[in-house]
């Protein structure tokens, strides 16, 4: 489990689509002042743009920290990671735990899908992203003011538009600086992961309501995010 909020910056050494397993594995180098590994076990889990992986291999350096994880196909076919090479930079962020403050929101490390960058426009000294999700079949999650991990980063939802297929994130300023996404131009892809608890209320929802229950359950679960959105996070947003 993660909370969206993004640890450090690191980049890509090595994407090895033939290591000695027989499988794909990415290695990591951190800046030489990053304490992400200090406590570090083999076998940790670490979100790396959004994907929750496993560390095959730690080295505190020098020159510098880095750790290799293993993906899976299934994890290369449903996400960027595939796409990224030598020199590649990607959010990176430590399992949350039990005694941390939850600033952003549950976040599992499982990507839903892609979306492609389809348009940044700079608003003040903010930038609004809108992104069209590869399966539309996810913007049934994802409501105004609600949230959404994109590359891993929690951010608020700040428009949404079913029938066109896309949905608008804001950067402010100072996040610009912590997170890949701000690099990304239009054409680029990001990893999507939508709200875990928007999932479960449709499934009840569902289940409660019988056969009808998907086409009458959105609407409400969208209504009901919402409020409670409003609620307890009204003034909220990254």
């Amino acid at each position: 489990m993660f909370t969206g909020l993004v640890e450090e910056i690191g980049v890509v050494a090595e994407l090895n689509p033939h290591d000695e397993t027989g499988g794909t594995s990415l290695t990591i180098t951190l800046p030489a002042s990053s304490k992400l590994l200090e406590d570090a076990q083999l076998g940790d889990s670490i979100s790396i743009n959004g994907v929750c992986l496993t560390a095959t291999s730690i080295a505190q350096g020098p020159p510098a920290p880095s750790f290799k994880v293993g993906i899976a196909p299934e994890t290369l076919r449903l996400t960027n990671l595939g796409s990224l090479g030598e020199g590649s930079r990607v959010n990176l962020e430590r399992a949350v735990r039990a005694d941390a403050r939850m600033g952003g929101h549950f976040v599992q490390g499982h990507v839903d899908t892609t979306a492609e960058v389809a348009r940044v426009e700079r608003d003040g000294n903010a930038l609004t992203f809108r992104l069209a999700p590869r399966s539309r079949d996810v913007l049934r999650y994802v409501v105004h003011k609600g949230y959404v991990a994109l590359d891993g980063t929690s951010l608020t939802v700040t428009a949404v538009d079913d029938s066109a297929g896309w949905f608008e994130v804001m950067l402010i300023a100072y996040t610009q600086e912590k997170v890949v996404l701000a690099r990304k131009r239009p054409g680029d892809s990001v990893n999507v992961e939508v709200d875990v608890l928007a999932k479960y209320a449709e499934k009840s929802m569902a289940g409660y309501l019988g056969s009808q229950g998907e086409v009458l359950v959105k609407p409400i679960i969208e209504g009901m995010v919402e409020n409670l959105v409003a609620q307890a996070f009204g003034a909220h947003s990254k």
